[in-house]
């Protein structure tokens, strides 16, 4: 127990937030080389835009770490066991269930612009003001980040998530 409480002293509060997002990490992981921690799909997601460097430090990640990233256990075990004050109020919560704290918390989506209400995504509209429907007759939407259009709903999800994965846009 002691050990595990020097352990967990070792760690500041701010090593529980990935570097790249900015938010509590998810799925820690870590580069070997360097020892830098990110969210998985962060670390994931950079290697591929930008090659097979630690997004941090530019220092070298393996091939292997790039296809399947070091699991950062002992860190994903403190962040079960202590808590942290939420961003936006004094309620304690533990570091793993951060995020799904943030979710439904008011304050944390009125004081970073993430809306609280599901936005209300355009129907695509032919140039006589029709609705655009596919063949079964689902409505289709356009992505109001890149204006593409024809989506069903779980595409505009796929899409959005594929190709505007960090793209943060005020909804109001």
């Amino acid at each position: 127990m002691a050990e595990e409480l020097s352990v967990a002293m070792s760690y500041t509060k701010d090593d529980f937030y990935c570097p790249f997002c900015q938010e509590v990490l998810k799925m820690p992981v870590w580069t070997v080389a360097c020892q830098h921690i990110f969210c998985r799909k962060c670390l994931l997601t950079s290697m591929r835009e930008s090659g097979t460097h630690c997004p941090l430090c530019h220092g070298n990640v393996t091939r292997r770490e790039g296809a399947c990233p070091e699991w950062a256990l002992d860190l994903e075990s403190i962040m079960r066991k202590f808590s942290s004050g939420c961003r936006c109020g004094a309620k304690q919560i533990k570091f793993y269930r951060m995020r799904h704290h943030y979710k439904p918390c008011k304050n944390y989506q009125d004081e970073y612009g993430v809306s609280s209400v599901i936005p209300h995504f355009q129907i695509s509209q032919d140039s006589e003001g029709n609705s655009n429907t596919s063949s079964s007759d689902h409505p289709t939407f356009k992505c109001p980040l890149c204006q593409e259009s024809n989506f069903t709903r779980q595409c505009l999800l796929d899409h959005c998530n594929s190709n505007h994965p960090f793209h943060a846009v005020p909804v109001i």
